[in-house]
């Protein structure tokens, strides 16, 4: 039924929506039943997948579990919410009243709470979907930034005429990430890569790097894919 409506309304390309949940049958099972329902859905296990896929082809509408292993549904939220125009929906097995307003001011849409059927799932994302194309109709997409480094890697540049020129821990850090780019590089790597000892060095200096580092690159309007997964490293996705 879902599906003949969508046929008869505006929307007539169903909306790319990605799936993100480390249930393996939860999420299979919503896929094949927003497959089913007419709507282009794919399924991905965790943060670091989702953001290669996006990193290609950005969806429409991304849906993510609320309690994700590794970088969770919360985190994922702020950061599409902070440079995409992307609708949200959060999934969460907690019932509690915190965590579906945690959802919200991260930046979800929605929020629904687990079990969810199927069916009010594609509802929320077919009426999401037409929401945000409604919102964001008039603007074309800005171009992909083309991330490199140059200058002997001593530049940091997106590809449309910013650069940030970096310090020497930023341009270590950053060098080992580009050469495993799409890769979770273990935080020990990395400090071996800026040339300090793995058992003497204090962690909380690289979160404090990679923190400067973003926001210097803020400052010079740029928003590099770099990101924190936890307990395991960081990655640089695009």
């Amino acid at each position: 039924m879902l599906a003949e409506e969508n046929k008869q309304s505006d929307v007539a390309i169903a909306p790319l929506v990605y799936l993100v949940d480390d249930d393996e049958d939860f999420r299979e099972e919503m896929v094949a039943g927003l497959s089913r329902l007419g709507l282009n859905a794919h399924g991905f296990h965790s943060a670091e997948a989702l953001y290669r896929a996006y990193a290609v082809k950005p969806s429409r509408i991304v849906v993510l579990d609320i309690g994700l292993q590794g970088e969770d549904g919360l985190s994922i939220a702020a950061h599409l919410r902070s440079s995409q125009s992307v609708g949200i929906i959060m999934a969460t097995g907690r019932a509690a009243i915190e965590d579906r307003v945690a959802g919200l001011q991260k930046g979800a849409d929605v929020c629904l709470v687990k079990p969810i059927d199927v069916r009010e799932l594609a509802a929320t994302v077919v009426a999401l979907n037409n929401r945000v194309k409604r919102d964001h109709k008039a603007p074309p997409a800005p171009p992909a930034p083309q991330w490199t480094l140059v200058e002997g890697g001593w530049t940091l540049t997106d590809g449309l005429g910013h650069r940030l020129r970096l310090t020497v821990s930023e341009q270590r850090l950053l060098a080992c990430l580009f050469r495993e780019r799409g890769n979770i590089v273990g935080r020990s790597a990395l400090v071996e890569a800026m040339g300090e000892d793995v058992h003497d060095f204090d962690y909380a200096q690289l979160d404090t790097i990679v923190s400067r580092l973003r926001r210097r690159a803020k400052k010079a309007n740029m928003l590099p894919p770099l990101h924190a997964i936890r307990g395991l490293g960081f990655t640089f996705t695009d």
